[in-house]
């Protein structure tokens, strides 16, 4: 099921998640939901708090087109192995190391963020240790584009939005489409 996101101004996308303890079929239902949600609004990561719900759980699909290479190297447990056969992936209760400080910017979007876009610093490689949704524990190690995304939807799980974090003068550009993104929002909960 196609879930409503969260636009920025709504108190939720501020609301640092809380782990989960339970996986069940109701988690397996909501990642399933987080995935149709995400892949309808043509993204590539989508956290809990954009959907709603304050909790440790964001999906990802890094998969390219087909005939196109990945410009991130990685190992899924250890090991690198086909992405196709971890993508789509559900990151549940995820703690993240940074493993290369070096930093490198990049233009980020953000689903909550319709039609904003601006440069963000963020480290070059992480670590992140994870559940999946039958609760296995995993680690993927990733740089570029894979690691980006990792730390873009742990700061949303983290009440973080990637414009706390975009450089000044593309925050500035984009200063007139946030307003209107918060005036929006406030009409919305006024409405509910």
């Amino acid at each position: 099921m196609i879930l409503r996101v969260s636009r920025y101004g709504e108190p939720i996308l501020r609301k640092k998640g809380q782990p989960v303890t339970v996986f069940d079929e109701d988690l397996g239902t909501f990642v399933k939901d987080l995935f149709d949600t995400m892949y309808a609004a043509d993204g590539i990561g989508l956290a809990a708090q954009q959907v709603g719900h304050a909790k440790q759980v964001f999906v990802m699909d890094l998969t390219p087109p087909k005939g196109q290479h990945i410009d991130f190297s990685y190992q899924y447990d250890g090991k690198v192995t086909p992405l196709e056969l971890f993508m789509p992936l559900a990151v549940i209760n995820p703690k993240i190391t940074i493993s290369d400080p070096s930093s490198e910017v990049y233009e980020e979007g953000c689903l909550s963020f319709p039609g904003v876009n601006g440069n963000v610093t963020r480290p070059k490689g992480v670590r992140c240790d994870f559940q999946d949704a039958q609760g296995n524990v995993h680690r993927l190690e990733a740089d570029g584009l894979l690691g980006r995304c990792m730390l873009h939807e742990m700061d949303h799980l983290n009440g973080v939005l990637f414009i706390d974090k975009m450089e000044k003068r593309h925050l500035q550009k984009n200063d007139a489409r946030i307003k209107k993104l918060k005036r929006t929002s406030r009409d919305y909960l006024k409405s509910q």
